[in-house]
């Protein structure tokens, strides 16, 4: 990640902090020799207009070019307002007419020019002193019939040329350009970009604000007192307050409302955290899944889990079987597995616990899968789990997104209970994540139990060619998969593998050969996966069969830890 700007020095700190970077100062191609003068102060926004009025009035008559900042499109309308009715030449920018702008923008260093605009109007535009030779022909030769265009264009280019080398030398006599800030933004950063317009490239030029006790940053830091204190100092309409004091105040003013700003976006920032770190797992697992060709194991563990879960909610842990709620757990049946079960005969045999009950669920379901495998075919089948399995997991990610979005709107107000409302909303998150995990293993069950297939050969190969389409354009995605590619580009002899294969030829695997002396500090030889690994990093371990042990050390299957879906 990086970037250029020629205002990012104000906020280094927030680079540094929040993305790691830093942020460097090029020096100038040529020296500066702008003027930044002093802030004018005036007590009402009235006197502020007229003292600019007459300052642009001034500026005209010696021919100076005029660039005036407005913080809103409202301002700068205002403002022009005020410039007609004094019959004060003069164009408005504020983002409206992009193709206008472009040529007016270019066209504000001509000597006299008045040009008002918002902070982003003209922007990526340079403003030459005298004019811009290229726009100006351009305009001047798209006014003449289209046959005389080429052979009049050498004619038109070296007599604007030398107009405009003749009006450079009038403005630069002037002072250059002059840019006039009508109030001071909250961020310093977007000033200087106002003052950054006026004396590029060793141009002279000139940079003033004025100011008044009504605009939002004077009055936010106490204009009131202020207003109060100037009066019984007897400062008469229409005079201004000139003090670099004044100019170090509104720098802290400033500071303090950046300040505020990057606390905002710091929390935010805090907030889309929790979500990323779910994403995260999200994305790695429907990543595992499109390059998995048989998903059966993954579908077999969500349908045991669900099951598992079910009888958890209608059989408490250490209840006596008389507390069983067997009505529920053979509705949970029904819905889930889509089987009509002896739930409460079950529950009336002497000596039964609920894992045998669980035993059992599982069994019904597997004979029952079982028979649509044989029924439909191990092919269709399989394909019908992958297509399934991906599409409502999008879906229910989707719909855990707009629940994260809801709670983060609300969560805030946790606050006036005395509680952190950025460690309510982790807590809650993860609950939901949980909830969200829960859902799918739920509706993946119900989906495939109640599932009827009908399709023709045609259909089936039409299908195969779209998922294997997708698993493609998935796998081309890896990195990994991408190094690969240009390996066997540069090699002939090479022959593409399959996704997974890929993955772990990109690692450095260490198999069982390997001396201990050459393993790494920290890595271990894992017996079930014959090679080494690092327990605490899941990127050395490869593929892991879904049965094995977790090679974290956890001591539970894999499935059920790590790949745990």
């Amino acid at each position: 990640l990086a970037g250029m700007t020629g205002t990012a020095m104000t906020e280094a700190g927030e680079f540094a902090e929040i993305y790691g970077l830093e942020v460097v100062d090029i020096p100038t191609n040529v020296p500066q020799v702008r003027i930044d003068e002093d802030d004018e102060v005036y007590r009402t926004t009235e006197e502020k207009f007229n003292a600019i009025l007459e300052e642009i009035r001034t500026c005209q008559e010696k021919k100076q070019p005029i660039l005036v900042g407005t913080v809103s499109i409202e301002k700068s309308e205002l403002l022009s307002e005020l410039l007609k009715k004094n019959k004060i030449e003069h164009h408005v920018l504020n983002a409206r007419f992009h193709e206008q702008e472009a040529f007016i923008i270019a066209q504000a260093g001509q000597p006299g020019a008045v040009t008002i605009a918002t902070n982003m109007a003209g922007r990526g535009t340079d403003i030459q002193l005298g004019g811009n030779v290229e726009m100006q022909v351009e305009q001047q030769v798209a006014a003449l019939p289209e046959s005389q265009r080429e052979e009049k264009r050498a004619e038109l280019t070296a007599k604007i040329e030398a107009d405009i080398a003749e009006a450079k030398k009038m403005v630069l006599d002037a002072g250059g350009l002059y840019v006039i800030g009508t109030e001071r933004h909250e961020a310093r950063r977007i000033d200087n970009q106002l003052r950054g317009r006026s004396g590029r490239q060793g141009d002279p030029g000139r940079s003033k604000f004025y100011l008044s006790l009504e605009d939002d940053l004077m009055r936010i830091f106490g204009s009131e007192r202020i207003d109060t204190m100037l009066r019984k100092l007897g400062l008469e309409e229409g005079e201004a307050i000139i003090h670099p004091w004044i100019n170090k105040a509104l720098e802290k003013a400033q500071k303090k409302v950046e300040e505020r700003n990057y606390e905002i976006r710091k929390n935010l920032l805090k907030y889309d955290d929790v979500m990323n770190d779910q994403r995260k797992v999200i994305y790695e697992q429907r990543k595992e899944l499109m390059v998995t060709e048989d998903v059966s194991d993954t579908v077999v563990e969500m349908r045991e889990q669900a099951i598992e879960d079910a009888v958890a909610r209608c059989i408490p842990e250490k209840a006596y079987a008389e507390q069983w709620d067997t009505d529920a757990l053979h509705e949970e049946a029904l819905r889930l597995l889509g089987l009509d079960l002896p739930i409460a005969e079950w529950a009336g045999e002497e000596g039964i616990a609920d894992e045998e009950i669980t035993d059992r669920l599982k069994k019904q379901s597997a004979s029952k899968m079982a028979a649509k495998t044989a029924n439909y075919g191990a092919e269709l089948m399989r394909l019908a789990e992958k297509s399934l399995l991906l599409q409502l997991l999008d879906q229910t990610w989707k719909e855990h997104l707009l629940a994260l979005d809801h709670l983060r709107q609300g969560i805030g107000l946790r606050a006036y209970g005395q509680k952190d409302p950025l460690n309510e909303y982790k807590r809650e998150a993860f609950d939901m994540f949980e909830g969200m995990l829960d859902n799918l293993r739920e509706t993946v069950t119900s989906v495939m139990c109640h599932l009827e297939l009908s399709v023709d050969a045609e259909e089936l190969a039409a299908m195969e060619a779209a998922q294997t389409e997708m698993d493609m354009q998935e796998t081309r995605m890896d990195p990994a998969f991408a190094d690969a590619e240009m390996a066997m580009a540069g090699d002939p002899g090479l022959h593409p593998a399959a996704p997974m294969q890929t993955q772990n030829a990109a690692t450095n695997v260490l198999t069982a050969d390997t001396d201990p002396a050459d393993a790494p500090p920290g890595w271990e030889l894992n017996a079930a996966l014959g090679r080494w690994v690092d327990p605490n990093d899941p990127e050395s371990w490869g593929k892991v069969p879904r049965n094995a042990a977790c090679p974290c050390g956890s001591g539970k299957k894999y499935k059920h830890c790590h790949g745990r879906v």
